[in-house]
């Protein structure tokens, strides 16, 4: 699972590049904007603002579900569907700064394949 928590090298992801402010595609159309990203390593996520889907919902995507980073475009692209991120866990921001299980559940939540219940 610690694999869901660091940017894959094929992204484009390095590091000290804030991703704040940048548009998020899922697989099939716009979610959402960065609000927060870290770099830290084996904790590396984004936490994503949907308002746009969701009033004030904020999500947290592990950086295992980045795809890539077009820098130009300032959008981050993500391997998961609109509905698999509006359906996620909503951003805990008390849980998400050393929570084990709290990283542990989103980690779980994002590797199940999306064929599989949750």
């Amino acid at each position: 699972m610690s694999d869901m928590w660091g940017y894959p090298q094929t992204a484009g992801h390095r590091a000290g590049n804030d991703l704040t402010g940048y548009k998020v595609e899922a697989t099939d159309g716009a979610i959402g904007k960065v609000d927060k990203c870290s770099d830290e390593v084996g904790s590396a996520y984004l936490v994503v603002d949907i308002g746009i889907w969701i009033f004030g919902k904020h999500v947290l995507l592990p950086a295992g579900t980045v795809k890539s980073i077009d820098v130009s475009a300032r959008k981050v692209y993500v391997s998961r569907t609109k509905e698999e991120i509006k359906d996620a866990p909503e951003f805990d921001k008390e849980k998400h700064l050393g929570d084990a299980h709290y990283h542990q559940s989103l980690g779980a939540y994002y590797q199940t394949p999306r064929n599989m219940p949750r």
